[in-house]
C-alpha cells in the first residue's frame, strides 16, 4: 500500500444536507480519500460493519486493494503522527451501495463535481508551469546563442576567458531547465531580503573613491565619473520605485541587474560607463552581501564581470529583459 505525505494536498470540506456531517477530503491522484472512520461517519455506520464491506469488496475481486488504498499522514492529538489507511471514490461508492445510504448517492455526486473543478484548474496551473518553463528554456538558448556569438568577436580579448567561465555556468542552468520536472527548478528563488537600498550621495562617493584609484594608476581621464545630466539621479529612482509599499524590483538580483544595465546602456557619464556600472554592481552586491557563493568564492570573478558588461553594451536595446534575467540567474543564491 503506498503511502503518501500530504502536507500539501489539496483538502476539500464535504457536508451533509441537514449538516449533521462535515469532514475534510483528500484530493490526490485525480480521486478523493477518506478514511475507515470517515467512511463509518458519512454513512452512519458502526465501522465493524464499514471494515466487513471493504473486505468483501476486496475477496471479492471487485476492486483491487493494491490500486485504490493507500497510507497519508495523520498528526493525532498527542502531536504523534501516524500513518492511517484511506480509500478512494471506488470504495466509497462501493461501500454506499452496500449499505443502502443515501449519503453515498450525494457524496458521489459532490466528489464527482469537486473532482472536476480541482482537474481543470490543476490542467489550467500545468499549462502556465509548462509555458514558464518553455519560456524560460527559450530564454535560456537565445542568452547561449548570444554568448557564442559574443566569444567569437572577442577571441583575442583577455575577458573571452571570462565569457567562457560565465558560459560554462549558465549552460548548466540551461541543462536544470530542460529536465522535464518543473516543480523542483529553482525558477523564481530571488532573495527579497534587500538589506541596503542604494543612496545617490554614497553611490557618487563610491564612483569617486575608484576615480581616484584608477587616476592614480593612470587608467581614468578627468571625464571618468563626471555626470553628464541627471540621469543617473532618475536611474537610481528607477531601481528604487514602489507600488503599494513594495519594490517593483523586489529582489536583489533584479536590482543590481538593472543597475548594470542601465549605467552602461544609458550613459550617464562622460566617461567611463561599462566600468562604473560594473564597480556599482559588485559595490550594491558587497553591501547587501550577495556578492560571495556558499563556499566563499565570488559569484562572479572580475573577468566574468568584464565579459557580462562588454555583453551589455554590445547587446541590442530589445534584448533589454534577456540580458537582465540572465545577470539575475548568474548572481542567484
Amino acid at each position: 500500500m503506498p503511502t503518501h505525505d500530504t502536507t500539501q494536498a489539496p483538502v476539500a470540506i464535504y457536508q451533509s444536507a441537514d449538516g449533521s456531517i462535515s469532514t475534510e477530503v483528500r484530493l490526490e491522484g485525480e480521486t478523493v480519500w477518506l478514511s475507515q472512520q470517515q467512511i463509518s461517519q458519512l454513512f452512519g455506520r458502526e465501522r465493524s460493519v464499514v471494515s466487513k464491506h471493504v473486505r468483501n469488496i476486496f475477496a471479492e475481486g471487485e476492486l483491487s486493494a493494491d490500486s485504490v488504498c493507500a497510507k497519508f499522514a495523520h498528526t493525532a492529538p498527542d502531536g504523534k503522527t501516524y500513518q492511517v489507511d484511506h480509500f478512494n471514490l471506488d470504495v466509497i461508492i462501493s461501500v454506499g451501495y452496500r449499505v443502502k445510504s443515501v449519503e453515498g448517492t450525494r457524496f458521489r455526486i459532490w466528489a464527482n463535481r469537486i473532482l472536476k473543478d480541482y482537474l481543470v484548474k490543476g490542467y489550467a496551473l500545468n499549462e502556465q508551469r509548462l509555458a514558464r518553463q518553455q519560456e524560460n528554456i527559450r530564454q535560456l538558448e537565445r542568452t547561449l546563442t548570444l554568448f557564442q556569438q559574443n566569444l567569437i568577436e572577442q577571441a583575442s580579448l583577455p575577458e573571452a576567458r571570462g565569457l567562457v567561465e560565465v558560459i560554462a555556468g549558465y549552460a548548466r542552468t540551461f541543462v536544470l531547465l530542460n529536465q522535464f520536472d518543473s516543480e523542483r527548478l529553482p525558477l523564481d528563488d530571488f532573495t527579497t531580503t534587500i538589506r541596503y537600498a542604494i543612496r545617490e550621495d554614497e553611490a557618487l562617493a563610491g564612483i569617486a573613491a575608484l576615480k581616484a584609484d584608477m587616476t592614480g594608476r593612470g587608467e581614468a581621464s578627468a571625464l571618468f565619473g563626471n555626470r553628464k545630466d541627471d540621469s543617473f539621479a532618475g536611474i537610481l529612482g528607477n531601481i528604487l520605485q514602489s507600488f503599494g509599499g513594495e519594490y517593483v524590483y523586489p529582489s536583489i538580483e533584479e536590482q543590481a541587474a538593472h543597475l548594470l544595465y542601465f549605467v552602461i546602456k544609458n550613459h550617464p557619464f562622460s566617461d567611463g560607463n561599462k566600468r562604473i556600472g560594473a564597480f556599482l554592481f559588485i559595490w550594491f552586491l558587497q553591501r547587501n552581501r550577495h556578492h560571495l557563493k556558499s563556499d566563499g568564492e565570488l559569484k562572479i570573478n572580475d573577468n566574468a564581470l568584464a565579459a557580462i558588461a562588454l555583453l551589455v553594451a554590445q547587446s541590442d536595446p530589445a534584448q533589454k529583459e534577456l540580458m537582465v534575467h540572465l545577470i539575475m540567474n548568474l548572481i542567484r543564491s
